[in-house]
């Protein structure tokens, strides 16, 4: 509950508005290179909301909540890379470009800032698609981003086995609140 307020606090939501929420986000990286072995985290306890009035969006995700296949790159990303004791969380604060609710699935560009490792970067994900059926909105996209834009260094002896590109993809399944 408190990450929903700090939420409403971060977007300057307003409470009587449409709103849609999920606490069960889903958020997939992937830094992997052909012939070595796969680097690549998931995330399902990802916190997001959507004013249907604005547009506005917004999502947070405890950055220790990645989980990978391995769990010594689990424990070298949270200690070397992502510092996740130092930056817990990773938060997107942003909007759906042309939000219209009458034609939802014409809303495919989510544009805004990610905040990750102290550092923000903006981003626009082209190619959202955007889908209501009753009281649920669902949001699929992905978008591309590189670490050094959140001065996260790749030390030389395993920068060949992790991609400058990180794909990164967002699944959400809101429901109205």
């Amino acid at each position: 509950m408190k990450y929903i307020i700090i939420l409403f606090l971060i977007t300057g939501f307003n409470l009587n508005a449409q709103k849609y929420l999920t606490k069960t986000g889903h958020i997939t990286f992937e830094a992997s290179v052909p012939s070595f072995e796969e680097v690549k985290a998931e995330n399902e306890s990802v916190t997001a909301i959507i004013n249907t009035e604005t547009g506005d969006i917004a999502a947070l995700a405890l950055v220790k909540g990645f989980r990978f296949k391995n769990a010594l790159m689990e424990e070298h990303f949270n200690e070397n890379y992502a510092e996740s004791d130092t930056y817990p969380k990773a938060t997107f604060k942003g909007k759906i470009v042309n939000l219209d609710l009458e034609n939802i699935e014409n809303s495919n560009v989510i544009t805004g800032s990610l905040s990750f490792h102290g550092k923000s970067k903006d981003i626009s994900i082209s190619d959202v698609k955007i889908r209501q059926s009753g009281n649920k909105i669902t949001v699929n996209g992905s978008f591309k981003t590189i670490a050094a834009d959140f001065d996260i260094e790749i030390p030389k002896i395993v920068s060949n086995k992790i991609s400058e590109d990180i794909e990164v993809t967002i699944s959400f399944e809101l429901l109205k609140k």
